[in-house]
């Protein structure tokens, strides 16, 4: 990551603060066909990805392409309506871009979602599961080139990239709101075709539970700047060879859509709190 992308990074968050009063400290990053929580965000101030500068632009059906600033209750969050992928044809530094900018604005935390299929057998689709680790199979680490010391150091710790303390939060409010919930490795995919049925054996030989074609490479730089991690898999759809029909997009997107109320429901339950836990900390941390 180059002295360059921290320019661009701060550029592009500069941008987006001086569009709004508001000073996230919390951020949001909403996969296919859950778009929708960004609708319930109040004095929200909202821009689309091709007017930001630097900032890629999404192309995936379900990923609306847009920045929004606002208020969950009274807490400013920082939400990203759709996200851009590796399968686009962007590179790495693309893909994290966004987690960058957020870093620059001030965003501490950052609770990333995606829609994913279902390899362990008993997760149902609708079901939400809360990563607590994750496998990469994609080929490539968007750490790799020169590292920025502004950012992080070279070398940097996974072992607990998902927060245990977030973890443990989602568990509990979904199961208070009657969500079914669940925990599990994620693995990533290059994309864009879906799996076969002989690799989701060996993924699921591999300990992987939900598998799909985003998040990890945002956990990893998250991760590299020192912010907490929390990250949600919808279920939409089961693997390759698990279900009885082919696999397809629509079927994600009608998904997303039939757990909208239960899934915005416990996103503005999660928010708040975790934004408590980064504005209790000592000492607060500002925008790089």
């Amino acid at each position: 990551m180059s002295a360059t992308s921290f320019a661009r990074s701060k550029e592009a968050a500069d941008f987006l603060l001086a569009r709004t009063a508001l000073r996230p400290a919390v951020g949001l990053v909403l996969g296919s066909g859950l778009g929708a929580f960004a609708d319930e965000l109040q004095n929200a101030s909202a821009t689309g990805f091709a007017d930001i500068p630097n900032f890629p632009r999404s192309t995936a059906e379900g990923h609306a392409g847009r920045f929004v600033v606002g208020n969950v209750g009274d807490v400013p969050v920082a939400v990203m309506a759709g996200r851009v992928h590796f399968y686009e044809g962007y590179p790495m530094e693309q893909v994290v871009f966004p987690i960058r900018v957020m870093r620059q604005m001030g965003v501490r935390a950052v609770v990333l979602t995606n829609a994913a299929g279902g390899i362990r057998e008993k997760l149902e689709q609708g079901c939400l599961v809360v990563l607590n680790d994750h496998i990469n199979l994609q080929g490539v680490n968007p750490m790799s080139g020169p590292n920025e010391a502004r950012f992080g150091v070279r070398f940097f710790d996974m072992t607990t990239a998902y927060d245990p303390a977030y973890r443990a939060l989602a568990i509990r409010e979904g199961t208070r709101l009657g969500i079914p919930m669940h925990e599990g490795v994620y693995v990533a995919v290059a994309g864009p075709s879906y799996e076969t049925p002989a690799e989701i054996r060996a993924f699921r030989t591999l300990g992987a539970d939900v598998v799909g074609m985003s998040t990890v490479p945002e956990v990893i730089v998250a991760r590299h700047m020192g912010m907490r991690v929390l990250a949600i898999s919808c279920v939409t759809n089961l693997a390759a060879g698990i279900g009885d029909r082919p696999l397809d997009h629509k079927e994600v997107l009608e998904t997303g859509a039939r757990i909208r109320l239960q899934f915005i429901a416990l996103l503005k339950s999660l928010l708040p709190q975790v934004a408590a836990s980064v504005r209790d900390a000592v000492p607060p941390a500002p925008a790089l």
